[in-house]
């Protein structure tokens, strides 16, 4: 039953409400919003009664789109699921553009550090606070006064920040105690690849020029961590910046993004920004920049530096990207210039999960074919089973080799499957994780729901990965590319495959019709 609305709200809201779903407390508690917000005039959309399958990840796209609020729950598990983080990113990617929906992050009884890259989504926008039961009158309230009146709701403890997220990074990532986003550069259940050692030895020399390729959740931005920690250990200064977080403004302007580009490295250095002083009207944004970082950010800096980019493929299809990747090309040039020996002490590191040759039409001016390429790859069975010795409840070795027949060493999923069959609290038995591993609501569910909801962003890539898991051939190579980057499918010599059993199993399913 509804709770006791004092007033009804003056304007009709249309409202997306995003938690975890089947856990406590945030199923009850979403009952009891979506009641009280819809008798009070507002349209409040919940998937639990939505049949999961790609008309279910074209509804969810569609609702996010055409909502005014994304009320987002976030708890230590919700803030850790994929299906919700993927609700975010479409609300915002469609508010840049759009200026809706709106984002109201309500924290159920949780204070803890949000992971990345949810820390940089949403911990500069003020939240709400549910400790318990007794709060949810004060929340409805709360949410009933926003929704209504478009005011901000009362804050548990933080104050909005000024930060434009897309001139200045957020912390980079909190500590994660389960699988899923940056490791910590001490976790103990890191597992080192061969491009580990490689890396920490190449950042152990001067004016390195390093690229970081992978597709999604294979561990490149760990790997980036540790790099530059390296770096930092041997006196190196950093700047690091993602470009997850350049906002649309800047993607749909040069001149801006390369100002902001600028500043942002000379932030991270925590060098003064003169930028607005600096640029002069009779330079392109290229020679400005690369004028700026050799004036006042490398002669100002008494020893060796880093800078790192992760998700550079954010920028690929910007108008500006060839001008930009250009000017990192020229950079690493210079390094053998006799009279501009500052930038031997510049290291640059890149990670990327798309294949820059199909965006950097001049080769000769890319800094992805100079340098080193470190390509990660899918655990081996033999990693696989070293890393399931290290949880405190092993598997059996033939339950390890069930596992890697059905991820094929994926770093996150064998992570996310070690965790909740081997880890101190098992979640599920063995036997359930192989008999559920395809539904929507089991394991992976979460995983998988996330790669349909990407799908219907890439329709271009549905009818291309649908023929990859019928078994039939696909030759267009820049799809094939795309759907590599995304992590989808593998190379088998001249023929192209499901990534994995559990993703041939799940889109051959949800993927049958041609229509």
């Amino acid at each position: 039953m509804a709770l006791g609305v004092a007033e009804v709200a003056p304007r009709t809201a249309r409202i997306f409400l995003s938690y975890k779903r089947n856990v406590e407390p945030d199923q009850a508690l979403a009952h009891d919003v979506v009641a009280n917000l819809s008798s009070a005039g507002h349209c409040v959309f919940s998937d639990q009664r939505l049949i999961v399958g790609q008309a279910w990840a074209e509804e969810i796209e569609k609702q996010v789109r055409q909502s005014d609020y994304l009320i987002v729950f976030l708890t230590a598990e919700s803030s850790r699921s994929e299906m919700v983080r993927g609700e975010i990113e479409i609300a915002r990617h469609h508010a840049a553009i759009n200026g809706s929906p709106r984002i109201l992050p309500v924290r159920l009884a949780f204070d803890g550090p949000l992971p990345y890259p949810l820390n940089a989504y949403l911990d500069k926008i003020q939240y709400a606070v549910w400790s318990g039961g007794e709060d949810t009158p004060r929340l409805i309230r709360e949410l009933l006064d926003v929704v209504g009146c478009d005011a901000s709701p009362e804050s548990g403890s933080r104050e909005p920040s000024s930060i434009d997220v897309g001139q200045r990074p957020p912390a980079y990532a909190a500590p994660l105690p389960v699988p899923g986003g940056t490791l910590d550069v001490d976790d103990p259940w890191y597992l080192a690849r061969p491009t580990d050692a490689t890396a920490l030895a190449l950042i152990r020399q001067p004016g390195q020029t390093l690229t970081i390729k992978g597709p999604r959740q294979m561990g490149k931005s760990s790997l980036l961590m540790r790099t530059i920690s390296a770096g930092l250990d041997l006196g190196k200064s950093v700047a690091l910046l993602d470009f997850q977080l350049v906002d649309e403004d800047g993607k749909a302007n040069a001149d801006l993004f390369f100002r902001r580009f600028a500043s942002w490295v000379a932030e991270q250095l925590n060098l003064p920004d003169s930028v607005d002083t600096f640029w002069h009207a009779g330079y392109s944004s290229p020679q400005n920049c690369t004028r700026y970082i050799e004036q006042h950010v490398l002669a100002p800096l008494a020893g060796p530096c880093i800078l790192a980019i992760d998700e550079t493929d954010a920028i690929f299809q910007t108008a500006f990207s060839q001008d930009f990747f250009s000017m990192l090309r020229s950079w690493h040039n210079r390094r053998a210039d006799p009279t501009r020996r500052g930038w031997k002490k510049l290291d640059i590191i890149l990670s990327t999960s798309t294949e820059p040759q199909f965006f950097i039409d001049r080769a000769h001016e890319s800094p992805f074919n100079v340098g080193v390429t470190l390509r990660l790859e899918d655990f081996q069975s033999d990693q696989v089973g070293r890393l399931n010795a290290l949880h405190p409840r092993p598997l059996a070795a033939a339950d390890v080799d069930r596992l890697y027949k059905l991820v094929r060493g994926h770093p996150y999923l064998t992570r996310k499957a070690l965790y909740m069959t081997a880890g101190a609290t098992p979640t599920c038995s063995v036997d359930e994780l192989f008999a559920t591993a395809t539904d929507d609501r089991g394991p992976f569910g979460d995983h998988l729901r996330d790669y349909l909801l990407r799908l219907q962003r890439k329709t271009d890539l549905i009818p291309a990965i649908r023929q990859v898991v019928q078994g039939r051939t696909l030759s267009d190579e820049l799809a094939i590319y795309k759907l590599e980057a995304l992590g989808l499918v593998r190379r088998d010599g001249h023929t192209v495959t499901p990534r994995c059993e559990l993703y041939g199993g799940y889109f051959r399913e949800r993927l049958r019709s041609d229509g």
